[in-house]
């Protein structure tokens, strides 16, 4: 009866490993989300950063007294393809997820500048989606 009981116990938590293997975890796929958006911001490429971005997403800041708020075609529009930096350095902050909806907070850190940006992102039956982004640029 204890081996069966042993050789049970061993199967069911294979089985669970292993699931756990083929699936992403949440994390990895806002990671594999932001990720798009870095490497896309860091070279140019509105396809990465596009990939990221959910059709309705929009940008908001406020700087010099003006507040901005963007919308996802209007910020792409902006982007030139260009060499990375090897200087540039890119990094998740902090996410929190509930569910199907999850903040991230990230910064972008070139020569000149550090950008704060939060994300909100939605986790649609395809992916994760970054649906709303606010930010600031501070000098370094």
């Amino acid at each position: 009866m204890k081996l069966v009981l042993i050789i049970t116990t061993i199967c069911i938590c294979s089985l669970q490993a292993t699931a756990q293997v083929k699936t992403p975890s949440n994390i990895d796929s806002i990671q594999t989300t932001i990720n798009f958006y870095f490497d896309g911001w860091a070279t140019g490429d509105t396809t990465k950063i596009g990939k990221a971005m959910h059709a309705t997403c929009h940008l908001k800041f406020y700087r010099e007294n003006v507040f901005t708020d963007m919308s996802r075609n209007e910020y792409l529009s902006r982007f030139k393809p260009k060499e990375r930096l090897a200087s540039l350095i890119t990094r998740i902050v902090s996410v929190d997820i509930t569910e199907n909806i999850a903040s991230a907070k990230v910064e972008i850190v070139t020569e000149k500048d550090i950008f704060t940006d939060y994300f909100n992102l939605i986790r649609t039956n395809e992916a994760w989606y970054i649906v709303d982004k606010v930010s600031v640029r501070k000098p370094k």
